[in-house]
Order: C-alpha cells, then structure tokens, then sequence
C-alpha cells in the first residue's frame, strides 16, 4: 500500500506491506481524510512526530476475521485506543487510558495511509445519507460537542468562541444549535462568513488593539471557549470572561501558554479542557443536517497530491482541507 510518512523534516510517499489485523481488530481502506492543525503541527515537528499521521477519516471495512458482517460498511473510528484493562478503560473512558494509543498521533499509524488497523470497538457505522465529506467531520465535531457535555449551555448562556480557525468555525456552528446568540471572534471575513451563513454572530478583528473595544461593546461572556490556536490564546480569552464564568481551553501549542492565574481567582473563573467528544452524537448531527459541514471546506485533492493538500492547509485562513483516496 502507499502510506504518506512524515519523517521529520518532510514527507516521503513510501511503499508499506498492507497491515494484517489482530484479534478484535478491523482493517479500514481509506477513503477520505482530512487535514487538521495537529497535522500540520506534527509536520512542523511537535512531539518530534515521524510516521504516518492523520486522524480524521472515513472508510470501509476491509477485513474483519471477528466479524466479518461489518465488511463492506463505510465507518468512522474513533483515535483513542486503550489497553482494555486499566480502570480509566474500565470504568468507559479508554480516553483517558494511561497507556493509550491515539491513531495518527500516538505509537499508532494513523490514516494517511491506503489502510490502516483500528480496534473494532472503536468503529462507527455511517448513517445512510452521511456520505464521505461530511463523516470526516466527525472527529472534530465530536470535539466540538464535548464542550456542551461539559458546560451546561442554554438559550440565555452567553456564550463566546474565540478564533475562526479549523475547529474554532466548526465550533461555533455547531454550539450555535444550543446557544442561538452565540458570538465568534476571528481574523478572516471570508470565514467569519461562513459562520454568519450557519446564523452566528461574528466580530472581525485585525488586530490586538481591537479587542479591549470589542470588549467594551459586547460586555463579557458566560462562556468563552478559546480556539486561536496560539499560546497566547488562553490570557486573551480571559479578559472575555465575566466573573465566575467558564473558559474552555481548546488550544493544544507547541509553546506553553500564560495566564493571570490572581484573576482566575479573584474572580472565580472555571476553566475547563476539552479535547475528544461523543462520535455517536457528531454522526447524528450530521445525519440530522444541524451543521452543514460541507461549508467548511477548502479544496478536496488525491492522495497523490498530499503534498499540495499540506501546504494549501497551511496556508493562512484556509479552511479544511480533505485527501481522496
């Protein structure tokens, strides 16, 4: 099979054995994935990744000795895997597993592959009418509903998502369906646009001058959920806060991030992290159409363009940026 490989300094299309799959295991032929930033990170060289990456995918059960009745389905899976055994794992969060691997990320081939081996635990089934470009939203959109298992969000909860990136625009589409007066703060009209599109209110910022008068106009949130992307994220969204109110951190960046932990306190600020969420519920939203994802694209290529596809995701504003296979 073809794999794309990140090798530390660039990427190598190289030419791998078809991998078998063990016990309790399925294997997937790719079909569709997407590009996210924690691609692009790990190209950069974060966690000192090298192998083959990606972890937003669609495919079809290619092979499953176990149970052989799900071959032929299109599915998704789940990233985290856990050993099965630990009382994280036992207790239903193999999320969390001390010993996990994580497809695309962590000790695991991820899904820049023509194949790859998942746990058939970790396999959902697409719902008819869900076709491939939009079940490969269902990774980060799983992301981006944990906040609302999280954080109790109603109506009348004021709500806030710093930056239009990748998941920082799915988030707000997606929390606009429990917060109607959801508001999104972003760099890029032509992103902010497509937020306005899914009825989300947006503020257009050009730079750091302008968010104390942004501040000043709309007052403080009850909910300010930072996905910039950046280090400096978190303290920036913490002037967004109104007192004993939640920031939910999104960002994941190679450099540490500082915050004034004395207003955290004085003003007893929740903050809350937020990575992985429920997939069963991200298909269903999609089945239901309450995010229409295919807003959010920026240009499918083939496989045999993934060096194109990488750099067009790294391109400044882009949106999602999905392979065929």
């Amino acid at each position: 099979m073809n794999a794309l490989v990140f090798t530390g300094t660039g990427l190598a299309m190289e030419e791998r054995p078809i991998p078998l799959p063990g016990p309790g295991e399925a294997r997937i032929r790719v079909t569709m994935a997407g590009i996210c930033n924690t691609d692009v990170e790990l190209y950069q060289g974060y966690y000192g990744f090298s192998g083959v990456a990606g972890h937003e995918f669609t495919g079809v059960v290619d092979r499953a000795p176990d149970q052989p009745e799900l071959e032929g389905l299109g599915v998704t899976a789940e990233i985290n895997c856990g050993c099965g055994a630990c009382l994280d794992c036992l207790a239903g969060d193999p999320r969390h597993c001390p010993t996990r691997t994580v497809i695309g990320i962590v000790a695991r081939q991820g899904a820049f592959a023509q194949y790859l081996v998942v746990p058939i635990t970790n396999l959902h089934l697409l719902p008819k009418g869900v076709d491939d470009t939009q079940a490969v939203f269902t990774e980060p959109l799983a992301a981006a509903l944990e906040i609302a298992e999280q954080v109790h969000l109603t109506p009348r909860t004021k709500t806030l998502v710093l930056g239009d990136g990748k998941l920082g625009l799915l988030i707000a589409c997606a929390l606009r369906v429990f917060c109607p007066s959801l508001v999104c703060v972003g760099k890029h009209p032509e992103k902010l646009a497509v937020a306005q599109a899914h009825g989300v209110k947006t503020i257009h910022v050009s730079g750091p001058d302008q968010y104390a008068r942004h501040i000043g106009e709309f007052g403080r949130f009850d909910v300010v959920v930072e996905a910039t992307g950046s280090e400096n994220g978190p303290a920036l969204a913490l002037d967004w806060v109104k007192p004993r109110g939640t920031l939910v951190a999104k960002t994941t960046s190679r450099n540490p991030s500082l915050i004034d932990m004395a207003r955290v306190v004085v003003d007893e600020i929740r903050i809350q992290g937020s990575r992985c969420g429920d997939f069963s519920w991200a298909l269903s939203f999609l089945e239901q159409g309450l995010v229409e994802v295919t807003r959010l694209v920026e240009e499918i290529y083939s496989f045999d363009r993934f060096e194109e596809a990488m750099a067009r995701a790294m391109t400044p504003g882009a949106k999602k940026v999905l392979v065929k296979f």
